[in-house]
């Protein structure tokens, strides 16, 4: 099975690229969420799902792990088929896909041209477990960039504290204070562990 494509970028659409590996050339289908992440340089690298039919084999390239493994789980829904998980990734970057599915969110999947609302409740049915499983995700997380919050999270790990329980403490103390400091989130936290 091919895991990956490193070689030289020879055509580059929207929808798929050619990339050249020590003189052969790989025709493989891309989303637009990897499309904006290629650059133009002339080297690329691309992880891999190779699907294979009885008429073909067809490659499918993303810019990152946790993409291709997002179109992975969601082509192992029945009635979603490679180019609706494709359309998907195209529409929606794969945290907005992982977030739609851990917060029960239909209207966002069904959102995507070609999915209706019976598709979009089976995709949530059947993928939250594995979302929240895979990524650690809590069903009520807050989506957040908090750096300090971050950074707090992660001195509570290396404290001994689960990571669960210390995230779902440290997303309530930046919701009640959004500015507030590592410091303040870590001795917040500690009171409440």
């Amino acid at each position: 099975m091919i895991t990956h494509l490193q070689g030289r970028l020879v055509e580059k659409t929207p929808t798929n690229i050619v990339i050249d590996c020590n003189g052969v050339g790989y025709f493989v289908h891309i989303s637009l969420h990897t499309f904006s992440n290629l650059s133009d340089t002339e080297s690329v690298k691309l992880f891999i799902h190779l699907q294979v039919r009885e008429d073909s084999h067809t490659l499918f390239g993303f810019s990152t792990k946790v993409e291709r493994e997002i179109f992975r789980l969601l082509i192992s829904v029945s009635g979603v088929g490679a180019s609706i998980a494709r359309t998907m990734l195209s529409s929606l970057t794969p945290d907005q896909v992982k977030d739609a599915i851990a917060q029960n969110d239909f209207a966002a999947i069904q959102s995507v041209k070609g999915i209706g609302s019976k598709t979009a409740q089976r995709v949530v049915l059947d993928l939250k477990d594995k979302i929240l499983k895979v990524y650690g995700l809590d069903e009520v997380s807050v989506v957040s960039n908090n750096t300090n919050k971050n950074e707090a999270l992660s001195a509570l790990e290396t404290l001994g504290f689960g990571r669960k329980q210390a995230e779902k403490i440290c997303d309530s103390i930046v919701k009640n204070d959004a500015n507030a400091s590592v410091e303040t989130i870590i001795k917040l936290a500690l009171k409440n562990l």
